[in-house]
């Protein structure tokens, strides 16, 4: 009769003894100044007691005595926030300049290695910066690279965020890069193409069985200035096209990403039912009303069209500031309307060298409170990611990804540029090199 609880015992030591499993470790990060993602001012004097990879508890500090045996990390003056999200990233591109060879050499002459091995260290840049967290919006021709990094950062192989990975991306035909080769070469795009409803539904299942969180959709490719000085871009799929991809991947309960600059393409977009607008750079009224009503996310990605625009004598030098112009237009009146915004930055479109955080001052600049700003990064973009409550907040039952940075980002919000502290579900991948007092 004793026999089963022998068995028992046994069992359990296989299970926790023995394999090496105990009690989960507890830390407790101890922060003068909170901003936890969600609140409309800072906490000061708290503690975040996290065990294993969770936040269990967050009091004020002395409210009782930090649980037997627990290791205390003391930020001393430092702003602490929750793991930051960057909702919009290419890991596989490096800021492609046109004397290097440009978008076009990494398709036509860089081994799937290499570029393996370049986006295995844009992501720990990622994490450096104190992006704990990133939505990849495709591989620009590097296939499901993706997912193998995400799986190598997972098992621990290499550091670097918890990942959101679109694979291959999809366009129409005459929709995606590399242009301008002669008719008669067969050369690979950046992007999966298809035509029609069928196509594009395949593409979809393809993307999705092969690991995509999100889909991401080319709505629009070539941008010009017609001849009355307007913005037009040129339209890619059509309604009934997106509609399927749309359709097949609700069904899998994964959501769709528009690239969409402006016009035709981006109204194609919201009426295919797309879950998130990227760039966005002309918004009408009526698209800003639809995007409310449909609940459409906006991810602006404001910064990166600062970068290295064409000579200003030139047809596209002219079109690079006309997208300035009319972006911080189209964001200002979108935040005012209250559409849903997310944090993105369109890094890789510019080097990982710089400070992914730039993108804060952009939304500050056209009308974003600094706090504003910090939420669009934290418990908005978690939001859009359908990890509300889990991601970008310090709260008991969220993850523990933490960052810290020196002063007060609510007073100068280029502080973000500098993350002093990281920490990733529950362990310090960057440590303070002194708690600043």
């Amino acid at each position: 009769m004793r026999l089963p609880l022998c068995l028992g015992a046994i069992v359990w030591c296989v299970s926790n003894v023995c394999s090496g499993q105990g009690p989960e470790p507890t830390v407790v990060v101890r922060a003068q100044t909170l901003i936890d993602g969600t609140s409309a001012q800072p906490r000061h004097n708290q503690d975040i007691v996290i065990r294993g990879n969770h936040i269990v508890e967050v009091s004020p500090t002395g409210t009782h005595s930090p649980p037997a045996g627990a290791q205390l990390i003391d930020l001393g003056s430092a702003t602490v926030l929750p793991g930051l999200i960057d909702t919009h990233t290419h890991i596989f591109l490096q800021g492609e300049v046109p004397s290097a060879g440009g978008y076009d050499v990494q398709l036509l002459k860089f081994p799937a290695s290499f570029r393996a091995a370049r986006a295995t260290v844009a992501a720990r840049r990622a994490l450096e910066q104190g992006f704990t967290t990133i939505r990849d919006v495709e591989t620009e021709g590097a296939g499901y690279g993706d997912v193998g990094i995400k799986k190598a950062i997972n098992e621990g192989y290499i550091p670097g965020p918890r990942m959101f990975v679109a694979t291959r991306a999809i366009s129409s035909t005459g929709g995606y890069s590399p242009d301008d080769y002669a008719p008669e070469i067969t050369i690979p795009k950046g992007a999966q193409l298809i035509d029609g409803p069928v196509e594009a539904r395949k593409a979809a299942r393809e993307q999705l069985d092969n690991g995509a969180d999100w889909i991401k959709v080319y709505m629009t490719h070539r941008s010009w200035l017609d001849e009355h000085g307007d913005l037009v871009s040129q339209p890619t799929l059509t309604v009934e096209e997106l509609k399927a991809v749309v359709d097949e991947a609700h069904g899998w309960r994964k959501k769709v990403a528009c690239h969409a600059y402006n016009g035709l393409g981006l109204q194609r977009a919201l009426d295919g039912g797309c879950d998130s607008i990227e760039h966005g750079l002309e918004l009408t009224d009526a698209q800003i009303a639809q995007m409310i009503k449909q609940g459409t996310w906006y991810v602006p990605t404001l910064a990166v069209y600062y970068y290295d625009p064409d000579p200003p004598e030139t047809a596209s030098g002219k079109r690079d500031r006309k997208r300035v112009a009319l972006h911080g237009v189209s964001f200002q009146k979108a935040l005012r309307a209250g559409v849903k915004i997310a944090f993105g930055t369109d890094v890789g479109g510019f080097v990982w060298t710089d400070p992914i955080a730039q993108e804060f001052s952009r939304e500050v600049e056209f009308g974003m409170t600094p706090m504003q700003a910090i939420q669009s990064a934290t418990s908005r973009a978690a939001e859009l990611l359908g990890k509300r409550g889990e991601l970008g907040v310090v709260a008991p039952g969220a993850l523990a990804d933490l960052v810290a940075v020196a002063g007060n980002p609510l007073e100068d919000v280029h502080r973000l540029e500098k993350v002093e502290f990281v920490m990733k579900d529950g362990a310090v991948f960057k440590p303070m090199s002194a708690a600043p007092h």
